[in-house]
């Protein structure tokens, strides 16, 4: 008998380490790799891996993912299939928010007994990473589970921050700790493996459905890591699944800047070019991108851009990115804009979107529509770790121009 099998992707809460990303739009919604949002990347590992009937929980700022989610992903009514956004709502008999990953998954449970599933896979919406859902679900068969956990080996230095598994010699788990830090637990955790590295949750489970329902509705906590995942493994088979793949977690402003410029480099370790199993995102039939004059080198360039610049250099272009005459980007990415301009500027300042003449970027991420006049400097060097202002917020050592946000000409940031 085929499963019936359902994707179940968590938009996440209110992405504060993502800020000012997060400001206007939901984190699965934050555009990466130029011309895709971070939510593709689990509906395509789904798609890829047969898993058509998506459902998406979301709650904040959740316009701009729905408006992504209606205009990309139309499954043809033959083959069926679809995506379909679960947003926080009130009922008689909840009137609050989503209080965490399980609480939303329980308040979305009667959404999903439409489809009666077999089995549902939950994923997060803020994660980078190429799945075999399929192999993952064989796996879960073949053991009997109840419950399986896709978990990563991580070093020591990284265990002690995430949530961290030991299982026995048949992958079973036998015990978790969230978070355990540089202690005698984490010692007690040790991997399977020879070498000094550490089982770490992806966030990433695979629930019989009745055993889903069992352990959200005898339960009222609100979060999968903290509290389901301990305590299913003393009643449960909870089993591990060991991936040794690419996996970043795109939790903070950092970690979001380095796994977008990773994917310049010649041969990166997460590849949006495998086209076996392709990140499908929206279709905007946009022009070719167009380079007047300009030095480009370990760059992703998205399209309909038009570079003039004098240099660009390790940096991801987002769709419609314009970079005026002289300017000169490094270390950067620019996620571009939602519009052209033509003939006259729509703004009271007067500048173009995009970036102006003879400007300086360096180690910044510059969101959709910022104007940026000619003769700026944007550059984090000589600033504390940590600063927020109208005009820039700097985050880990990263300058961030927030959507929208006008920096006149000759300013120096």
């Amino acid at each position: 008998m085929r499963m019936n099998v359902v994707g179940l992707i968590l938009g996440g809460g209110a992405g504060s380490r993502l800020q000012p990303l997060t400001a206007e739009r939901a984190k699965p919604a934050v555009p990466i790799a130029g011309k895709y949002r971070l939510v593709d990347i689990p509906i395509s590992n789904c798609i890829n891996s047969g898993i058509r009937n998506i459902f998406l929980l979301t709650q904040y700022n959740s316009v701009s993912l729905h408006q992504h989610i209606g205009n990309t992903y139309r499954f043809d009514q033959f083959s069926g299939g679809h995506v379909r956004i679960l947003a926080a709502e009130q009922t008689p008999d909840s009137a609050g928010w989503f209080q965490g990953t399980a609480d939303a998954v329980r308040r979305s449970m009667r959404y999903l007994n439409d489809v009666q599933p077999d089995l549902v896979v939950i994923l997060s919406g803020d994660q980078l990473y190429r799945l075999d859902l399929e192999e993952l679900i064989d796996e879960h068969l073949k053991h009997g589970a109840e419950l399986t956990v896709s978990t990563k080996p991580v070093p020591r230095a990284e265990a002690q921050a995430l949530g961290i598994m030991k299982t026995d010699e048949d992958g079973r788990i036998i015990e978790f700790a969230e978070k355990p830090g540089d202690t005698e637990l984490l010692d007690q955790l040790k991997g399977p493996r020879d070498d000094d590295t550490y089982l770490a949750s992806m966030g990433i489970y695979v629930f019989n459905c009745n055993v889903l329902k069992e352990l959200l509705c005898k339960r009222e906590e609100t979060d999968f890591g903290k509290h389901i995942i301990p305590g299913a493994i003393k009643k449960y088979k909870v089993y591990s699944y060991i991936f040794e793949g690419y996996w970043e977690d795109i939790g903070t402003i950092r970690s979001f800047w380095a796994a977008n410029l990773a994917l310049t480099e010649a041969l990166p370790q997460f590849s949006f070019y495998d086209m076996s199993k392709v990140i499908y995102t929206r279709m905007r039939y946009l022009p070719p991108s167009k380079i007047n004059q300009c030095n480009v080198s370990r760059c992703l360039l998205s399209d309909g851009c038009i570079i003039s610049g004098e240099r660009v250099d390790h940096c991801v272009v987002g769709l419609r990115a314009l970079v005026g005459e002289g300017s000169v980007v490094e270390d950067s990415i620019l996620m571009g804009a939602d519009f052209y301009e033509h003939g006259e500027v729509d703004d009271p300042s007067g500048i173009q979107v995009g970036i102006g003449r003879n400007c300086r970027v360096k180690n910044a991420i510059i969101d959709k529509n910022a104007r940026i006049g000619d003769n700026v400097v944007i550059s984090p060097e000589g600033k504390p770790e940590d600063e927020q202002t109208d005009l820039y917020w700097i985050r880990e050592g990263i300058m961030v121009i927030p959507k929208n946000t006008v920096i006149p000409a000759g300013t120096v940031l």
